[in-house]
Order: C-alpha cells, then structure tokens, then sequence
C-alpha cells in the first residue's frame, strides 16, 4: 500500500524535467571522453524530443563543449551551470517525493561510492537541481545514492545489501535499520532485497544495473546470454530470488559479454535504461543484442515506445543513461492504491 503521507512517483510518471550530466573530467574517461559527449549528446536529443531537458554543467569548461555539441540543435534544452563532479545525478542528484500539499527534493549524504570516486561538486550537486527546480530541499544525514533504489510508486522499493549495507558508506547499517531509514524517508512499506549487483560494477552493486520495475508490483530483470555471458551466475540468482516475492517477473536478454580492446569485462547492462513519458531509451552496446533486448520490451510494454542508442564509451566512464540522469516528475494526483 502507498504511504498516505508521503511518496516517490515511479518513473513512468509523467516528468516536466530531466536532467543530463554532462562529461568534463577527462581523467574519469579513459580516453574515451569525446565518443562518450558524442553519446550523450544523441540522448539529450532524444530525450528533448519528449520532455524538456536540462544540462547539468559542472564547469565553464563543460558549459562550452556542451553548448557546442549542441549547437544546431533546437529542441527544448538548457543548459545550467551546477555544481557537479561529471555526469553520475542519479546518484548525486535529489530524489523528488510528494506529500498531497507539495513536492520535496530529498537530498542524501554522498561519499564518492564509498570513497572511491570524490569528485568537487558531486555534494553540492543535489541541493543546487532542487534550488535551480524550485523545489524545497530536505536533506538527510546518511549517505545513499540514487542509483542504489528502485520505486514502483505504489510503496514498493528494490535495493542490493551489497550496496546499502556496505561498511564504506558509512551508515553502519543493519538491514533492519537500512529499511526504518527507507520507510520514513521515502515513504515505502515493502522493501525487496537482493544481494548482489553485477561483477565489475564500481557502484558497489547498484540495482539500477540489476532489476527495474516496469509497473506497480511487475519487475524487469534480465537473463544471460551466451555461454560467456560473465554475470550469468548474478542474473539467474536475482531471478530466483525476485520470482520468490510473488510479484509479476520478466526477463529480456543481457547484452552479454562486453569487453574494452584490452579485454576488460564491463558491468554492461540493459537495465540501465531512462524512462521519459511513455519512451524507454535503452543503451545498447552490441546491436544484434539490443535489437533483441528492444523488441522483447516492446512486446512487455506496448505503450511504451523503445529507442536503443550506443552506450558503450558512456559505459567506459562507469555507468549508462540511468546513471546519468536524474527526472523531475510534474505534481501528480495522490491516491491510495
């Protein structure tokens, strides 16, 4: 059931915004930094075709290689000087809940995903989206990041023990103290776990990479392909484990094994798509693989429409189009399901 007090709208709702990191930490790329602009900006002009799209700046130096990769195009998007340490406001950014008065930008304590990434701007970020949006912050003082929940809407939320039980955040959570924090902050009343995110996810195991809700109480996760597929031990778990909750589960197709030209196994996933207003726009990284990908979705989601782009030197930087951006959902009528 819905907390009657407070709720984080799916991201299916409809959205008036979202946002769009854009790269400027060259060293965060391995050299892959300018294929990656080229892909984030074909995203942005997808996405802008269907909501308006702002571009989260972190620096001058981002501003101008944004505006010129941007420069012939004349779709609904701003660009906006924030604090940002590069693209990842999934995770940097606020999570917009809404009680039946008003919407808040819930805005979480980070720590570079454990300290491993600090980046200047990424604490900043999350507070400067919700002034910039209008939308009165209320912040928390425990680490979480964006990218490690998963809302249906309707009360119900994902998340990994690999991730928010993880000693590097620094909570010092018990699983049962990480789900009283989730219920009074969010609003939530069943909380699904899973234990582990993919292999070779920095993230330390985010469940955006992992399992997503497609709809209230019906979950999209994935199985592996190929005899080589390097998750396919994690999917087939997850699988098993979300299949005992007794909510609807659906599979697509992994992209399978995705490797840098020195052989590096990335944490490639499908899952990592972005929701805008009835479009789904899936990262591809093998195109045989994402047209199967896509046209398995379109079957489970007929009102959805499916757009797979490149993703693969986004990848390189440590994540996809989910990770990259943050939505901000338009006011929303409040029901009890």
């Amino acid at each position: 059931m819905m907390n009657p007090i407070r709720n984080v709208p799916a991201e299916w709702s409809r959205q008036q915004t979202l946002w769009v990191g854009w790269p400027h930490l060259a060293n965060e790329w391995q050299g892959t930094l300018a294929a990656a602009r080229v892909e984030i900006a074909a995203f942005i002009r997808t996405a802008a075709r269907f909501v308006s799209v702002r571009v989260a700046c972190g620096s001058q130096q981002a501003y101008d290689t944004a505006a010129a990769a941007l420069a012939r195009y004349d779709g609904d998007v701003e660009l906006v000087n924030v604090p940002s340490g590069d693209i990842w406001l999934r995770d940097t950014g606020p999570i917009i809940a809404q009680t039946p008065q008003t919407r808040m930008a819930l805005c979480f304590g980070f720590n570079g995903w454990g300290g491993k990434f600090n980046m200047p701007g990424d604490k900043d970020t999350a507070k400067a989206i919700a002034s910039h949006e209008n939308i009165a912050p209320l912040p928390y003082d425990f680490v979480l990041e964006g990218g490690a929940l998963e809302f249906d809407g309707h009360g119900r939320v994902m998340t990994t023990r690999q991730c928010l039980l993880n000693p590097n955040r620094g909570n010092n959570w018990s699983e049962q103290a990480a789900e009283a924090a989730l219920k009074a902050a969010f609003g939530v009343t069943d909380i699904f776990w899973l234990d582990h995110g993919l292999d070779h996810d920095h993230t330390d195991g985010h469940i955006d990479n992992l399992a997503r809700f497609i709809g209230p109480a019906h979950i999209l996760c994935q199985s592996a392909t190929g005899d080589d597929d390097p998750q396919a031990e994690i999917l087939a778990k997850a699988e098993a484990v979300l299949r005992a909750t007794g909510l609807r589960v659906d599979t697509i197709p992994s992209p399978g094994r995705i490797v840098t030209e020195d052989g590096e196994v990335l944490p490639a996933s499908h899952m990592n798509f972005t929701l805008v207003n009835n479009h789904l726009i899936l990262p591809v990284y093998d195109v045989a693989q994402g047209a199967r990908a896509i046209e398995r979705l379109q079957i489970l989601c007929p009102d959805w429409q499916i757009i797979g782009l490149p993703a693969k030197a986004i990848l390189r930087g440590g994540g996809s189009f989910h990770c990259m951006t943050r939505e901000i959902p338009c006011p929303i009528s409040f029901e009890m399901e």
